[in-house]
């Protein structure tokens, strides 16, 4: 049985973000580089995250600072919002749920994304208002996909 990818799509790991993680393909959308970009974090390929940024901003970040930053984190699911490209330009809304500290937390971000030398890239993130520690119902389904509810899978 194939792993499902972390990035929410409901399609296997194998035919949805690993080609892009390996290297064996760009992502094709914007909304294909931010979710690829959500499993290298859940998987901790930072060198892939390195990578998918943008030139400027990559410039300015290291590997090690990206593992340093994620040394805590456990994600937990993702829910893409929205979607839009124009051009050489995207922008992607989604919700990111991890757990760090033995807290639960939300990340909301508005991302854009530039196709640089016919690749995708992250440029930068605005965090929305609702960004932050959250409570989860225990009896909901989980954030990870798996089907259960919460109590009994990533809120334990």
């Amino acid at each position: 049985m194939q792993a499902i990818c972390p990035c929410g799509s409901g399609h296997a790991y194998a035919d949805c973000c690993e080609p892009l993680l390996s290297g064996q393909m760009p992502a094709a959308t914007a909304e294909s580089l931010m979710r690829s970009r959500y499993s290298a974090y859940v998987y901790g390929n930072y060198d892939y995250i390195l990578a998918t940024y943008s030139d400027e901003k990559a410039r300015a970040l290291t590997v090690g600072e990206l593992r340093e930053a994620g040394e805590d984190t456990q994600w937990l699911g993702l829910e893409v919002e929205e979607s839009l490209e124009q051009g050489h330009r995207g922008e992607v809304r989604f919700c990111a749920y991890y757990r760090s500290g033995g807290q639960l937390y939300k990340l909301h971000e508005h991302s854009r994304f530039v196709l640089q030398d016919n690749q995708w890239r992250y440029v930068e993130g605005e965090l929305l208002k609702d960004t932050g520690p959250v409570k989860w119902p225990r009896n909901d389904p989980c954030l990870c996909g798996s089907g259960l509810k919460f109590k009994l899978c990533c809120g334990r």
